[in-house]
């Protein structure tokens, strides 16, 4: 088998509204296109983010894959999250190699902003 590139992630969502307005205004994505209420696709570098309405017999839930994007200030960002009202479920540090924080969209749909540390000169 043979994978072309990653295209895009979506998630479930039972309030598009309000799960695009989360997506532009407090994370900042560009909504790339909207279908009324059941898909909208944001720019997200590479690969796309996209949020997929409730359909009939197929609830939304929580879960299954987590959106992960990179920042260059951790500290920052973190502060602007809180400020506008995104409540962190956990941060850690992976060795040296990086730090992450993990939150929710309103739909409890992980989320998550990486920090890489530099490489060091000549690696």
């Amino acid at each position: 088998m043979t994978l072309g590139p990653l295209d895009h992630v979506y998630y479930w969502t039972t309030d598009m509204d309000r799960a695009v307005k989360f997506y532009e205004e407090v994370l900042g994505l560009s909504l790339l296109r909207r279908d009324g209420s059941s898909w909208a696709e944001f720019e997200a570098g590479p690969v796309r983010l996209a949020l997929h309405g409730s359909v009939e017999g197929h609830p939304a839930s929580a879960g299954g894959a987590t959106a992960v994007f990179v920042v260059d200030d951790l500290d920052v960002e973190r502060a602007v999250l809180e400020e506008r009202g995104v409540e962190l479920d956990h941060a850690a540090e992976i060795g040296e190699w990086a730090r992450y924080a993990t939150f929710r969209d309103p739909d409890g749909n992980t989320v998550q902003l990486i920090e890489y540390a530099e490489q060091a000169e000549g690696e």
